[in-house]
């Protein structure tokens, strides 16, 4: 699929911009059916990775150490021909190991900036939370700005630039949590969990007829898109039309957490506006000509799990804080179009 093909403009005609969005749709489908080969019994994460892709966000894999989240976004990385860099976070990483620095050169007595793997357009932050937040904050300005200050110059990254960084839940040993600053800019938050009993039985026949010795091969895998390609899919699902009042639900839902019983900080405007752009990134991978409440629905708790906090009773008592966003789901009233 070449840019040209799929790029919307202003003066297309309605029904190219109907054969357009079809076009992109296939991409994006065909796109989840290799992944589907890599990653098994992990349907809902994928189609948040991709939602995120679509949406130009970033996106956060929780899960306990053996579920597939390194190979998930190995996978991604083989089916995407464009520029991958992989960060091990580490207790004794520093900034500059993500960022760049610069060094200098005795032939020419001149400093030069040597990048950092962040230059790329698909960045793996392989256990994240293994840093402590000085190195986790070096993340942040490329995140937000999509460019790196170095020695006082402002580079920009290669686009489009996606991270997408891994972590093991907190209560694991060596782990610390990421600041809040932080957790805002990832526009999504996977939780993976244990796959069901007939996808681990396929799973375990998979992997141990691979050559590898406990993981699937991610070599057989055929590259679907290029960097243009995501670039295209993004503006055309930027172009979906919304309903007015599918825009207030996303925007109801985000302010309803700010007064909710049970949550003691709640979602800020960005989880407005990540609803929304999940929404139609949602829309775009069903094949859908437009957006639908149930869109925002099937992404607003991978949007909004990570900005918001239980109150301390609550936490005391157990309770998850998705159960309390699935609550809020059900009585937040959505629009019937």
């Amino acid at each position: 699929m070449s840019e040209p093909n799929v790029e919307p403009s202003s003066s297309t005609a309605p029904a190219q911009q109907g054969n357009q969005r079809e076009r992109a749709s296939q991409l994006a489908q065909a796109l989840r059916e290799e992944l589907r080969k890599a990653v098994i019994g992990q349907d809902e994460v994928i189609d948040g990775v991709l939602t995120a892709l679509i949406a130009g966000g970033h996106v956060l894999v929780e899960g306990v150490p053996g579920l597939g989240k390194t190979l998930l976004v190995r996978a991604l990385a083989r089916c995407f021909a464009g520029e991958f860099s992989r960060i091990q976070f580490t207790p004794d990483l520093m900034p500059s190991d993500v960022t760049g620095h610069a060094v200098y050169d005795l032939q020419s007595e001149q400093f030069k900036l040597r990048k950092g793997p962040v230059f790329t357009n698909l960045l793996l932050a392989d256990e994240i939370n293994r840093a402590p937040a000085k190195t986790q904050a070096a993340l942040l300005e490329v995140m937000q700005e999509r460019q790196v200050t170095l020695e006082g110059r402002a580079l920009a990254v290669p686009q489009p630039f996606l991270v997408m960084a891994t972590q093991n839940p907190i209560e694991q040993e060596g782990t610390y949590p990421l600041p809040e600053a932080e957790l805002d800019r990832f526009m999504l938050m996977l939780r993976m969990d244990y796959p069901s009993a007939d996808a681990e039985l396929l799973l375990v026949r998979q992997v141990t007829r691979s050559a590898r010795a406990d993981m699937l091969d991610v070599s057989a895998l055929r590259p679907q898109l290029t960097a243009k390609d995501v670039l295209a899919l993004q503006r055309i699902a930027s172009d979906l039309p919304l309903d007015e009042q599918v825009l207030d639900y996303a925007v109801r839902l985000a302010r309803s957490t700010r007064g909710w019983r049970g949550l003691a900080l709640g979602a800020g405007p960005r989880a407005s506006i990540a609803l929304v752009r999940g929404a139609r990134a949602r829309a775009l991978l069903r094949g859908g000509a437009f957006v639908t409440p149930d869109d925002v629905k099937s992404c607003a708790l991978s949007v909004l799990r990570h900005r918001v906090r239980l109150s301390p009773e609550l936490d005391i008592e157990g309770l998850s804080v998705d159960r309390v966003l699935l609550q809020l789901l059900d009585q937040v009233a959505a629009p019937r179009l």
